[in-house]
């Protein structure tokens, strides 16, 4: 198991009581509150990031540029066609 790291911060009295009683709601500390509601929030920015939504004309450009033939590359090709280091 890693070991875990530090995560320092300072705050307000007032958010440290709003994140005390709202981690006390839900049986938790204050720090375990933080961390699931800090990681819940990171995945969403994350999740943000691979969904995009496109207007209908973009949306046919971007349809019509996947639709493309691949260019032919023989260097990728060489390389696939090699045996790999583990076998």
């Amino acid at each position: 198991m890693a070991k875990s790291a530090p995560i320092n911060m300072r705050v307000e009295p007032e958010q440290q009581a709003l994140l005390t009683k709202a981690a006390s709601l839900l049986n938790m500390d204050r720090t375990a509150f933080i961390l699931n509601v800090a990681c819940r929030e990171a995945e969403n920015v994350l999740l943000d990031r691979r969904l995009f939504q496109l207007d209908p004309k973009a949306y046919t450009s971007f349809e019509k540029a996947l639709d493309k033939p691949i260019p032919d590359n023989s260097k990728l090709k060489a390389l696939l066609s090699e045996a790999p280091p583990w076998e």
